[in-house]
């Protein structure tokens, strides 16, 4: 039996992550609940209780902090940024602007339905044959609709990445080349939103953060 890991780190951009890993000998529902249990007992100053917005957004009680979960297999993500308590976490602001999704760069299923997420352009971009650099892409769209806080959201037309970041095992104290990617729902200027890219391969798996750069930041780690 291997026990969970809990770790929660900062990361060069200005955004702490949380971990959680391990417990192969669970899966599915169970695995996740516990993990969330591990999670919210493993506060700071204590218990965190997670809930959700009336648009579903995930939520830290009784905090202005805002939060983005995300799970694939035996991982657990959830990125926070400082409390921005003049935003109203229900709704996208650009200082509370964030979004994180996770992946196991195994599902090579992936490469059959990259032609419903990745437009021509992203598809010219990204080379067919490459597991891992289309299951990125796919981690950036979901960051990015994570961060924009607003249902039914076109991934293949609506959002648009204008360029990957570098992929490379976490480093504390260098971010490595960020990522660019663009919200602009039926080419409406008006509602167009841009987004720094930024992830790290932790024990194999991909972790994408999505945010703006105006967004509220921790300091980064220094060495």
């Amino acid at each position: 039996m291997t026990d969970f890991i809990y770790w929660e780190h900062p990361t060069p951009v200005g955004i702490m992550v949380a971990e959680v890993s391990g417990c192969e000998n669970r899966s599915g529902r169970t695995w996740l609940e516990m993990a969330r249990q591990i999670y919210s007992e493993n506060g700071k100053d204590s218990y965190r209780e997670i809930s959700h917005t009336q648009t579903g957004a995930p939520l830290l009680e009784g905090s202005n902090r805002r939060i983005s979960i995300s799970h694939s297999d035996h991982l657990l993500v959830i990125a926070s940024l400082p409390p921005t308590p003049e935003c109203e976490l229900d709704s996208y602001n650009r200082r509370s602007a964030l979004g994180i999704d996770c992946e196991h760069p195994n599902r090579a299923q992936v490469i059959k339905v990259r032609n419903k997420f990745l437009s021509d352009d992203e598809q010219a971009m990204i080379p067919a044959d490459d597991v891992k650099l289309n299951i990125l892409a796919w981690t950036i769209k979901e960051a990015v609709y994570k961060a924009l806080l607003q249902p039914g959201i076109d991934f293949r037309n609506s959002i648009s990445i204008l360029s990957l970041p570098e992929l490379k095992d976490f480093d504390p104290f260098n971010a490595g080349v960020l990522g660019k990617a663009r919200f602009l729902p039926e080419g409406n200027v008006d509602m167009e939103e841009m987004f720094e890219i930024y992830s790290y391969l932790s024990d194999d798996y991909v972790v994408t953060l999505a945010f703006n750069q105006r967004c509220a930041k921790f300091s980064a780690p220094k060495k």
